[in-house]
């Protein structure tokens, strides 16, 4: 079965953002270096720098991400954000928690006028990101 996940692109901080992203997610991650696979290295200073990326949590997420090489072009992400939902209020309240962490609430966690709660923020490594706990229904 095919999956959709979210594949973020850095400059050069993909290490620092996955290893985040696992501190609020938990999970496993596994790291892929340019200087892993010969011929993908055009400058010497970039072997450390991410490849590949990949986060599985418990709560069964994918996250990927990698770092730009400088021949490549690096455009910071815009116009998408990655949202996180469900029912369980003290998960979403804790990853909220953390991602906030040394980064830019743009809408408060709060209760929405549908229900449940929501909120909106930029975290440290300029990911935005939505996280809602579902509307009780009846």
């Amino acid at each position: 079965m095919p999956s959709l996940n979210p594949y973020l692109s850095f400059k050069s901080d993909a290490r620092d953002a996955m290893e985040f992203y696992r501190g609020v997610f938990g999970g496993e991650l596994v790291i892929s270096t340019f200087g892993e696979y010969p011929g993908m290295v055009q400058d010497a200073a970039e072997q450390n720098l991410v490849m590949h990326a990949q986060l599985e949590t418990p709560d069964g997420f994918v996250l990927m991400g990698a770092d730009t090489p400088n021949h490549m072009e690096y455009v910071a992400p815009a116009g998408i954000s990655v949202s996180v939902s469900g029912d369980d209020e003290a998960s979403l309240q804790g990853y909220w928690d953390k991602l906030g962490e040394g980064g830019t609430v743009t809408m408060p966690f709060d209760t929405p006028p549908w229900g449940g709660k929501f909120g909106m923020l930029t975290d440290r490594f300029g990911i935005d990101w939505m996280l809602a706990v579902n509307a009780q229904q009846g």
